[in-house]
């Protein structure tokens, strides 16, 4: 789809597009215009088949062919990789022959450079992805101002359009304009069965990238991304159903991948259903269920719910939805309901429904019957009906510090652990079946920094007593090998304090240096190069604190300051321009829990001042920070003193730690689930239970048999 030719006065040429050459070059550009205003004239009103127009520009001998091949390459790829003093002026010559003033600017730039003065050493260069956003800016102007227009589609109404951005977009446009059929001769393409609004949407996200999105419009969009073979727009279909799906649309998001064979999106949306189950049940779309669909779910051993009853009162509320039709298959759809999981209490709402569902009609009706009996007869094997959920990715819990059964000393740990499954029992018992993974590779520890990245898991430094022993040493984990290595050590000693990734480095922020000392200095990890360096500090000195990563930037809450005092503050740390403070937190607290959870940040557990002492911090608090305020949640039923957190399908986990007041040790797991605004207990932890740290991390599948 080539149609600009550009020669030398040596007769080397250049076969370009031209818009792409007009996107950054002015000389092009009105060429373009004037070549654009020629062929509106002669083509459009015209119903011959011309096929592309190709033109030609003769440059002479003020641009030879290593300037021209520059320029080219600019246009196509926003960087001339070749830039080099042997060549410089011959690039530039040609930049301002052709009028091109982003490559003239760099070229200047590189210059100063070059001359060593240290003042324009400074100065900002547009990045590779910034140059070519701005050349995709121009063809989408370009596209607004009719310029270069080179095809007309008839979609219920008229576009004009550009084949060259058709073809790269859309492998229906590509195979229609390059393969030799009709359409690649016509000006003018009539698409009868397309729908406007959906191409027009399509269409401008060909320029910009951008799709603006809604439940109301994504199905019909995607269909025509679909059809017309639309690759990057159908993308951004795909993960604005796959990141936005809810209660209320997550069977819809099924259907239509059921429908178009997209088993990913299936299974995602299939798995959506069965984690939410009950909020699920509670839409408008639940009750349009097909009756073999619904056994589906109910059977599924992956099926998350409070407790079995609430499996029940689901098909109940689908079999009222129509009972005059569906009454006939309440006996089959019983058989999902496993019974054996109800308490005696729970039982008796059977029996009501039962006597209610007798009233409608003629139908006969025996729910109570069938359930007593399995109920009755198979309380003893109630543990074979457990409800197994075995998430994608698994909590992995590493190192930690327990206190001996002896009470004579604490034992820290090198062990990791991961939770295989969740378990539902009867009524509302939960329980996490725990395997052991491993042991890090080093002394035992604990009060380290722990991160997941690229797949691998990473420990930091820590301690192995409460006293001065504290580490720099660090290792990562590669669980598809089994297999340990060693890192650079860090700078400093750090124990209490936190690792996160942004932007594939890890940041080791603050700690104690020794028992009663903290600092203010932060480190950043480079895997590429296995080294350590300092960035910007914080603005005191913290450690306890709790940290998380939100919109790509590193929020940090509460913590000790230099004299052990809990905080209220909440900042935003940035590795270059340090700290920014945001609103404080309603509780002062350290050794506390925060995790991203649904575009907030919630906070839970840990501790608080009591004059010169320090008690348990049982409040909970949620930041929105978009509002930069924060509001209460439902407090943690029980103490959690130097506990590990994660979040995982949706929910935030609190595990272990302890209790200021007395120092005793639960292990306990509260999940709390922002849905129904409750904590659940999930059971009890295996191994180490204070100072723990944990992650999620996706295991290879022998390890999850």
């Amino acid at each position: 789809l080539t149609d600009l030719t550009l020669t030398l006065e040596n007769g080397n040429s250049f076969h370009v597009h031209s818009l792409i050459l007009a996107a950054v070059s002015g000389f092009i550009l009105e060429r373009l215009k004037e070549t654009s205003g020629e062929q509106n004239a002669e083509q459009y009103d015209s119903n011959e088949d011309v096929g592309v127009d190709r033109w030609s520009v003769h440059l002479g001998t003020r641009v030879d062919h290593v300037g021209l091949r520059a320029v080219v390459e600019f246009a196509y790829t926003g960087v001339v990789l070749s830039l080099n003093k042997d060549i410089m002026a011959q690039i530039k010559a040609a930049a301002q022959v052709l009028v091109v003033p982003r490559l003239v600017e760099l070229c200047s730039k590189k210059e100063r450079t070059k001359e060593g003065d240290s003042a324009k050493k400074e100065e900002r260069t547009i990045s590779i992805p910034e140059q070519m956003k701005i050349t995709l800016q121009s063809i989408e102007q370009l596209w607004a101002d009719r310029v270069g227009c080179d095809v007309t589609l008839n979609v219920d109404g008229t576009f004009f359009h550009h084949r060259v951005i058709l073809a790269a977009s859309s492998d229906y446009f590509r195979g229609m304009f390059t393969c030799g059929m009709k359409e690649s001769r016509q000006t003018c393409v009539e698409l009868p069965f397309l729908l406007a609004p959906e191409f027009e949407a399509l269409l401008g996200c060909s320029y910009s990238g951008i799709l603006r999105l809604g439940w109301e419009s994504v199905f019909e969009i995607t269909c025509t991304a679909l059809q017309l073979q639309f690759q990057p727009a159908l993308s951004i279909c795909l993960n604005f159903m796959q990141q936005q799906i809810q209660a209320d649309s997550c069977l819809d998001v099924a259907s239509f991948a059921e429908a178009y064979g997209m088993s990913d999106l299936l299974e995602e949306a299939n798995d959506f259903v069965l984690r939410n189950f009950r909020e699920v049940s509670a839409t408008a779309k639940f009750q349009d269920l097909p009756a073999e669909k619904l056994l589906d779910f109910i059977c599924c051993d992956g099926l998350y719910v409070p407790s079995e009853l609430a499996v029940f009162r689901a098909v109940i509320s689908w079999i009222e939805a129509d009972p005059e039709e569906r009454l006939p298959q309440a006996g089959l759809l019983m058989t999902g309901v496993r019974f054996p999981l109800m308490t005696f209490r729970e039982f008796r709402e059977v029996r009501a429904i039962n006597l209610r569902m007798e009233c409608f009609g003629d139908k006969e009706v025996e729910l109570y019957g069938s359930a007593l009996k399995e109920f009755g007869f198979s309380l003893p094997k109630s543990q074979d009906y457990c409800r197994v959920r075995r998430p994608k990715d698994v909590v992995v819990l590493v190192g930690g510090d327990q206190l001996n059964p002896d009470m004579g000393r604490r034992i820290p740990s090198r062990e990791l652990w991961f939770a295989n499954s969740l378990r539902s029992g009867t009524g509302l018992v939960k329980e996490i079946e725990w395997r052991r993974l491993g042991e890090i590779p080093d002394k035992p520890k604990f009060r380290h920094g722990v991160a997941v990245m690229e797949g691998m898991l990473y420990v930091v430094g820590g301690c192995y007593f409460y006293a001065k022993d504290d580490m720099m040493k660090s290792a990562y984990y590669d669980p598809v090998k089994d297999s340990w290595k060693r890192l650079a050590d860090m700078h400093e000693l750090r124990s209490n304090f936190s690792v996160v990734v942004l932007e594939e480095r890890l940041y080791a922020i603050g700690g104690d240096k020794e028992i009663n000392a903290n600092i203010d200095s932060v480190e950043t990890y480079n895997p590429d190069t296995d080294s350590w360096s300092f960035v910007q500090p914080l603005d005191q000195a913290l450690s306890g604190y709790a940290v998380a990563v939100l919109n790509e930037g590193i929020f940090i809450s509460g913590g000790f300051n230099c004299k052990y005092v809990c905080l209220v503050s909440m900042f935003l740390y940035h590795p270059e321009r340090g700290t920014t403070y945001l609103a404080d937190m309603t509780n002062d607290r350290a050794q506390h829990c925060m995790e991203a959870l649904q575009g907030h940040l919630y906070v839970a557990g840990g501790v608080c001042n009591l004059r010169k002492f320090y008690t348990d911090q049982q409040a909970c608090e949620v930041y929105d920070p978009v509002a930069d305020a924060w509001t209460a949640f439902a407090s943690l039923p029980v103490p959690h003193v130097g506990a590990a957190s994660v979040v995982l399908e949706e929910k935030f986990y609190v595990l272990g730690g302890y209790c200021q007041d007395d120092y005793s040790e639960s292990g306990l797991v509260h999940r709390f689930n922002p849905s129904t605004q409750r904590w659940e207990n999930m059971g009890k932890l295996s191994g180490a239970v204070t100072d723990i740290r944990a992650c999620l991390l996706r295991l290879p599948q022998h390890l999850r048999q």
